[in-house]
């Protein structure tokens, strides 16, 4: 991939593909000078509030229910960093370094606005640690996505002031460690610092953006797969001619059948579709037939979830918010995840339904009786099984979606001894969407290799240059199958495929 230029914070709103760059593929960042003198300005706004005598829940006070206790004005320092260690109490596996990036990134970003009341020391060393490849060690259970993901980004800030734990140089170490071989020293916390760091959205919405790119990539992979699979089964292109879209103009369903037809007519009619073009067959399945009105759904739908995401990786959403133009410090609630944990439900939602008709595709495709294709797409079956397993194996992971969908937003157990008494369940509501869609990214892969041998077995014929393209990159990573052997590699290396840029590449020539 072509070196990116760092990421300057402040020089505008950032975009879910610039959180992708920083995450995944270790783009630098920077900060602008706009954006320094907001976080200075909003630092001094606070100190004088703090000199000021008055009391204002985080900065001189206790937390949740103990925010009527005022702290002394020596304890300010001692008062963050007891809030960082008590509340870093996250359980479970530790986040990839893809979604700590995400987490650190939108972090500093939400701080950069001038709305917090953080030194700008605070926001350079977040940046450091991303320039440097600090990666804090994040559990990715503990939070109710309310108040923000306190348990997570506790953790995240724990290395900041030299605790917790990291990966450094492809080692896990002490913060501490980390810092002193990055040259780097701990940070000691002012104000609301503390509080600053952990009060907000930023595990759902860093764990929801890279879920969402992946799921839209996958939405253009299942057009791509499912026209392959039209053509094996020698199915028509009639149900996605644009009179009958036109008529029903939703937008995803448009852009769907858009796709099929470029996969299936590109350059003419192939000499698969050709061979059948006096056949008996009035009308394919639903799964061939309606690819449109259900892809198309998921699209509209990942639509919505791309505008929550867009407008929250540049929300502020810490609490309480410093207004220095109008001398206020006021308490909200934009902590509060419910808009996230929402777009989250649709997005398993949306996902879920590309996984569920891309299985019933694959069985049509294994069933001689729609297909015309010999069972389970082996040659010799009895001796050989085939595909038959594929399918039983994608069937499975559809069943997990579903429950997987049950929707987390509409659950809340009041905490903080109910003064957190509604909670948006966020954080597994993005957690759960990344592990649909990464399921989905499994069933097209069965499909894709599932349409790659229907194709093999029409052969001498030939299909169209894009499924025949798709065809060619799908031989690269997995042979035709003339006897039964174990799937499973295959599989594996489809599912790197359909992640890749080469795949990408094909899409972006095909979808114009």
């Amino acid at each position: 991939m072509k070196k990116l230029k760092a990421l300057v914070l402040g020089k505008s709103a950032i975009s879910l593909e610039d959180v992708e760059q920083v995450a995944v593929h270790g783009r630098k960042v920077s900060l602008a000078p706009a954006a320094r003198a907001k976080i200075t300005a909003a630092h001094r706004f606070l100190l004088k509030k703090a000199r000021s005598g008055g009391t204002f829940y985080g900065i001189n006070t206790g937390f949740g229910l103990l925010s009527n206790v005022r702290i002394d004005d020596a304890d300010i320092e001692q008062l963050q960093v007891n809030l960082i260690r008590s509340h870093a109490v996250g359980v479970g596996a530790y986040l990839p370094d893809a979604q700590v990036r995400a987490m650190l990134l939108l972090r500093a970003w939400n701080l950069c606005q001038g709305h917090s009341g953080v030194a700008p020391a605070t926001v350079e060393r977040l940046l450091d640690f991303l320039n440097h490849g600090i990666h804090p060690l994040i559990p990715e259970q503990g939070s109710v996505g309310a108040s923000g993901d306190l348990a997570p980004l506790s953790h995240l800030a724990l290395p900041l002031i030299g605790e917790g734990h990291v990966r450094f140089s492809g080692k896990v170490m002490a913060g501490a460690d980390a810092l002193a071989k990055a040259r780097l020293k701990p940070l000691r916390l002012g104000p609301k610092e503390g509080l600053a760091l952990i009060n907000g959205t930023q595990f759902m919405t860093a764990i929801g953006t890279l879920a969402l790119l992946q799921a839209e990539q996958l939405c253009d992979s299942a057009d791509l797969i499912g026209g392959m699979s039209v053509e094996a089964m020698r199915g028509t292109d009639a149900a996605f001619q644009p009179e009958i879209h036109q008529v029903r103009p939703h937008p995803g369903q448009i852009r769907t059948a858009k796709n099929l037809r470029a996969v299936l007519v590109s350059g003419g009619r192939s000499e698969i579709a050709m061979s059948h073009e006096d056949c008996g067959k009035v009308q394919d399945p639903y799964s061939l037939r309606c690819m449109p009105q259900v892809h198309g759904a998921s699209r509209d739908a990942l639509s919505f979830v791309r505008g929550v995401l867009e407008r929250e990786v540049n929300s502020v959403t810490d609490n309480p918010l410093l207004f220095p133009s109008s001398g206020k410090i006021l308490s909200g609630g934009n902590f509060h995840g419910q808009i996230v944990a929402i777009a989250m439900d649709v997005l398993s939602i949306a996902m879920a339904e590309i996984g569920s008709i891309s299985e019933q595709r694959i069985e049509k495709l294994i069933n001689p009786a729609l297909s015309d294709l010999p069972a389970f797409l082996i040659r010799q079956g009895g001796l050989n099984s085939g595909f038959m397993i594929i399918q039983v194996a994608a069937a499975s992971i559809v069943s997990e979606n579903k429950t997987l969908c049950h929707p987390a937003s509409v659950d809340s157990i009041p905490t903080s001894a109910d003064k957190e008494d509604h909670v948006s369940m966020g954080a597994w509501a993005a957690r759960k969407a990344l592990r649909v869609t990464e399921n989905v990214r499994r069933v097209l892969s069965m499909e894709l290799l599932s349409a790659a041998q229907g194709i093999d077995l029409l052969r001498p014929l030939r299909s169209t240059k894009p499924v025949e393209q798709l065809h060619a990159l799908t031989r690269k990573h997995a042979a035709y199958a003339e006897n039964d052997r174990s799937y499973h590699e295959d599989l594996k290396r489809l599912e790197c495929l359909l992640e890749s840029p080469e795949l990408k590449k094909l899409i972006q020539g095909v979808l114009k």
